[in-house]
């Protein structure tokens, strides 16, 4: 990723999206310095990608409306096999997305048996405490079989000692 050099973290930024050719030596973040000097002085962020990345073992991670892409970015890349989703990390999620994200893209075998980890400020007055309940509820209708809530002191936000559990509690699921 190539920031702007008055880069700013308040502000909405508009995203190039550089992929690269298939041809030998080159890869999304390789090629990403040619667009560097036009998307700078168009205030864009460079984000480049790169498809010669094996699927490892991988997790999904997101705060608010990032949760709720990052239900529909997991259940797209679980069916096209692009990642080996290992777990998802929701906090601060108000709604659950994944019942809608699933008519779409089917779950693949074994996805529902994905842990989810669902992170909750006690003093979130965005995504309550109430309505992070109801996405629990909500994912284990779906099917999902390995949900935890887990509270925190805190309002919305990313907590880290909770996310370095979750991240741990995947790694102890999947066994890698």
């Amino acid at each position: 990723m190539l920031l702007p050099p008055n880069f700013d973290p308040r502000r909405v930024w508009p995203i190039l999206i550089v992929t690269a050719t298939k041809d030998p030596g080159h890869t999304g973040p390789s090629d990403a310095p040619w667009y560097r000097a036009a998307a700078a002085a168009e205030g864009c962020i460079v984000l480049a990608t790169d498809a010669t990345v094996r699927p490892r073992n991988d997790s999904v991670a997101g705060i608010s409306g990032g949760a709720k892409c990052a239900q529909w970015l997991g259940a797209i890349l679980a069916q096209t096999h692009s990642l080996n989703i290992r777990g998802f990390f929701l906090s601060g999620i108000n709604e659950d997305q994944m019942p809608e994200a699933l008519k779409t893209n089917p779950a693949p075998p074994g996805f529902l048996r994905l842990p989810i980890w669902i992170s909750s400020g006690i003093n979130d007055r965005i995504a309550t405490p109430a309505q992070e309940r109801q996405v629990k509820g909500s994912l284990a209708r779906t099917g999902f079989q390995n949900v935890r809530l887990s509270r925190f002191s805190g309002g919305h936000e990313v907590n880290r000692a909770d996310l370095q559990s979750a991240l741990k509690w995947f790694r102890e699921q999947a066994r890698f």
